[in-house]
């Protein structure tokens, strides 16, 4: 998104205490929405809206809020009592993410001085549940919050909703290219495209590699010179990369293909991208570090033509943003099976963001056995620990499937100095084995997105505002229970299709 996303602030009330109740109502709401706007851990700009009183300035606000792209979406609180018949028109009209937020203008209750004139004030506990009523007679998907906005927890489960709703938003418009086709043979990175858009708004189109190629070679030596500078700056640079050695030309290979990479996306207007070993064209090596460095700055990315991955990684990058820990397109590669100590050793051939990574990245070139090119340069680290989420993206047919699992990022048990990728070690939630065949149950890639700034909730908040299913494996998971829980799945999603 260009500007700053918004999501707007409503309260209900209504007519029957008189215009001096309504300017208190005004008044505390205000003081509810400048706290939420106030808190840093929110990623957009809180907009409070006058207090609405009937259905017609109720739906009005709705379809302006529809209509208006830098709103991401509302947040709703009956301060007093709303009848909820008024909100039918305008709740059946909203396309945007809704969060109920049930609170109150005041923390603590006036013990002594109460009466009934506050009671008729300060009644959101009886206001809301019946805003709670008719948002279930609707059937409109939202998250409700308890709490004053006082607590930090109150605030913290607002701001992950927020964030969520921000992604979700930038989903809306995200475009994405394709550079060639997926991978031969491959099922699990292919899907419709069709439905992808009309259930996620992402447009996916194909150009052909070579439309790239033209750009990388019109890159100009000046802007390569400056861009070797910078990655001598960020980098350890492996000596035969550096000026003067025997690989520095592949180095300056590496940065033309960055360089045209960019300009090819900014051109575009694309947010993702995904490309093919089996599919280079002109291209000398393969993108690595190029690929690299654009998902460090919030580009979606997916290898082997994987556009679902890519799209999913774009938008855990947007609500990840500003967050203390790191996205990163990732594949579950091999296993360490120690009884009571198993892990999962993920990479990929070169593409691992460094926004993961536990320590100053080396840069360095190394022989890639696929793909016929030249040796490619790539980043090499580990990722630094910390609990995390893994999240894939599968196309079942007739939907789309999430698939999470939460898990605890660790540092290898031993050094890997024959390993020349970056990658991540991790110990997943409940255990290796409960995790994996619960996986392989779900229909779960091997292409995720792995993120140590994002939980199970910002996942949990996209899923309901997109309306697709999520199947998340977590600390509480058994086999049975989860295989339940996905034949549970089939059978709603294919009757809410059909409703």
């Amino acid at each position: 998104m260009t500007t700053r996303p918004q999501i707007w602030f409503l309260t209900g009330s209504q007519g029957l205490y008189g215009d001096d109740v309504l300017e208190q109502v005004a008044s505390q709401s205000r003081g509810i929405s400048d706290v939420l706007a106030a808190a840093d851990s929110i990623p957009a700009e809180i907009v409070a809206k006058p207090v609405l009183t009937d259905a017609a300035a109720i739906r009005r606000v709705m379809l302006d809020a529809n209509s208006d792209d830098r709103v991401v979406g509302v947040i709703a609180w009956m301060h007093t009592f709303s009848p909820a018949k008024m909100w039918i028109s305008g709740l059946d009209t909203l396309a945007k993410p809704l969060l109920h937020l049930h609170t109150q203008a005041g923390r603590d209750l006036p013990w002594a001085t109460i009466d009934m004139d506050f009671m008729n004030l300060n009644q959101a506990a009886h206001g809301d549940r019946e805003f709670g009523y008719i948002q279930t007679r609707v059937g409109v998907a939202r998250k409700t919050v308890s709490g004053h906005v006082s607590d930090p927890h109150t605030v913290r489960r607002v701001a992950t909703w927020a964030r969520a709703a921000t992604a979700y938003g930038a989903l809306r418009q995200l475009k994405l290219v394709r550079f060639g086709d997926n991978m031969r043979g491959v099922a699990v990175t292919d899907g419709d495209k069709v439905e992808a858009e009309l259930r996620f708004g992402v447009s996916v189109n194909t150009h052909g590699v070579n439309d790239l190629v033209a750009v990388v070679d019109q890159v100009s030596d000046a802007e390569i010179d400056t861009l070797v500078k910078e990655y001598d700056d960020l980098y350890a640079v492996a000596p035969q990369l550096r000026a003067g050695g025997e690989r520095h030309e592949s180095l300056r290979y590496g940065a033309r293909i960055e360089l045209g990479l960019r300009a090819f996306l900014a051109d575009g207007g694309y947010g993702a991208f995904t490309t093919n070993f089996e599919d280079l064209g002109g291209l000398r090596q393969l993108p690595g570090l190029a690929v690299q460095r654009l998902m460090a700055d919030g580009y979606g990315f997916g290898g082997e033509g994987d556009w679902k991955t890519s799209v999913m990684l774009r938008t855990l990058k947007v609500m990840a943003d500003g967050l203390p820990g790191g996205t990163s397109f990732m594949e579950d590669y091999t296993y360490h099976l120690e009884p009571g100590h198993e892990l999962i050793l993920g990479a990929h051939m070169l593409e691992v963001c460094p926004s993961i990574a536990g320590s100053r990245p080396t840069l360095e070139i190394h022989p890639l056995g696929i793909g016929g090119r030249e040796d490619p340069v790539r980043l090499v680290f580990t990722a630094a620990p910390g609990a995390g989420v893994v999240l894939g993206i599968s196309d079942l047919g007739d939907r789309f499937r999430l698939t999470a699992n939460e898990i605890d990022v660790v540092e290898p048990l031993a050094d890997l100095p024959n390993l020349p990728v970056a990658r991540a070690v991790w110990s997943p939630r409940p255990d290796l084995r409960t995790s994996t065949e619960s996986w392989l149950t779900a229909g779960g890639p091997h292409h995720t997105v792995l993120s140590t700034a994002l939980t199970a909730e910002h996942l949990g908040d996209f899923a309901e505002m997109a309306g697709v299913e999520l199947a998340v494996i977590d600390a509480e998971t058994t086999t049975r229970s989860f295989a339940r829980e996905l034949r549970w799945n089939n059978a709603y999603y294919r009757l809410a299709q059909g409703l």
